[in-house]
């Protein structure tokens, strides 16, 4: 919102050049002023497995019309046989209204704004199985930037509507079908917890092909082996967590770094000074570093986002010792990069047909 509101006054050339300046400065500031609703916490019912019965409750699902994740660019096309991998989606962020903690269900901004997202998310995972996308009540963009108690009993109201249509999922699917799961941002953060609470330990993680905690930090030392997943070490691996989190260079870390540090892992110690979890989607592999030339295609969205052209060899990647994924210089695949020349919104886009190609990989592997 405060880089549209920059756009609008950009043909004022000193204004622009003013507010640029300011946004620099204090561009977190202003996003909280803005963004972190004034409202308290308001607690609502508690959804159920049988909620998500409905078709109503889904952006996705294998008999939805108009399913958003079905969108491929041109020369890619998704799944037409039966059968694949049974893929869990979860959406990122898309209610950014201070109106309230948690998104209406209903909200048509945010769930327009969520199939934009699963256009140019989930569809990488098109190919290896169907995709299943429930909508939720999510917290508010303002959640992550407040330490507000409210902010936490937003997200928990959160994943309990996730693990309620994962159950649902679960059901629908049946009790052998392999499983991809797969997240974004607050979504990877609910993925985590998912992992945690209904994977870790039980029998249903024989069935996980590979669980993709994107744009999410993910601390190798306190939160992995509570996932009940190794990192991915090889790009035909099985069974293990992917994650990852895009910058530019040079690349400023410090609103991620600054949270990460202040917050507990999964073992109950601080995540503070622990390497976050790095696989490069261009390898498969953690830790790797890898050149443009090994890029299958990155999404160039048109300017309104309704289509995208993929186009190969455009991107490198490596991960750093901190566990960020560094691109170097940032090719022009649209206006919404954060502060500190994070690519977080573009962290499936960049990468897109390695992701796609991954998963398929990592499904071989699974049913061999």
């Amino acid at each position: 919102m405060v880089r549209k509101f920059l756009y609008v006054v950009a043909g004022l050339i000193v204004l622009g050049i003013a507010a640029a300046f300011a946004y620099r400065l204090w561009g977190v500031e202003i996003m909280r002023m803005a963004m972190v609703p004034g409202e308290s916490f308001k607690g609502q019912r508690a959804l159920s497995a049988a909620d998500y019965r409905a078709r109503t409750m889904w952006l996705a699902r294998p008999d939805l019309p108009g399913n958003p994740a079905l969108w491929a660019p041109a020369g890619q096309q998704p799944r037409r046989s039966a059968g694949g991998a049974a893929v869990f989606f979860i959406h990122p962020t898309s209610y950014l209204n201070r109106a309230h903690w948690n998104a209406p269900l209903d909200d048509q901004e945010a769930n327009a704004r969520a199939a934009l997202f699963l256009r140019g998310q989930a569809s990488a995972f098109n190919d290896v199985g169907a995709i299943w996308a429930p909508r939720y009540r999510q917290a508010t963009f303002g959640a992550f930037l407040t330490d507000r108690a409210a902010a936490e009993q937003a997200l928990q109201l959160a994943y309990g509507d996730i693990t309620a249509a994962f159950d649902q999922f679960l059901e629908e699917v049946g009790p052998t079908r392999p499983i991809i799961l797969a997240g974004h941002s607050q979504g990877a953060l609910h993925l985590t917890h998912l992992l945690k609470d209904r994977v870790a330990g039980t029998a249903l993680a024989r069935r996980i092909v590979a669980a993709y905690v994107v744009g999410w930090p993910v601390s190798t030392a306190t939160d992995l082996a509570a996932l009940g997943l190794p990192a991915c070490t090889a790009p035909d691996q099985a069974g293990c967590v992917l994650s990852w989190q895009t910058f530019a260079e040079p690349a400023d870390p410090t609103l991620i770094q600054q949270v990460y540090d202040r917050s507990t892992g999964f073992d109950g110690r601080p995540r503070r000074g622990t390497p976050m979890l790095c696989v490069n989607p261009l390898t498969g592999t953690q830790g790797a570093t890898a050149p443009a030339a090994a890029n299958l295609g990155t999404l160039f969205p048109n300017s309104d986002m309704s289509t995208a052209d993929l186009r190969p060899g455009q991107v490198a990647a490596r991960c750093d010792s901190r566990g960020l994924l560094l691109i170097g210089n940032a090719p022009d695949v649209g206006p919404y990069a954060l502060p500190g020349n994070n690519y977080h919104v573009y962290d499936y886009s960049l990468f897109w047909a390695n992701v796609r190609a991954d998963a398929g990989r990592r499904y071989a592997a699974a049913t061999r």
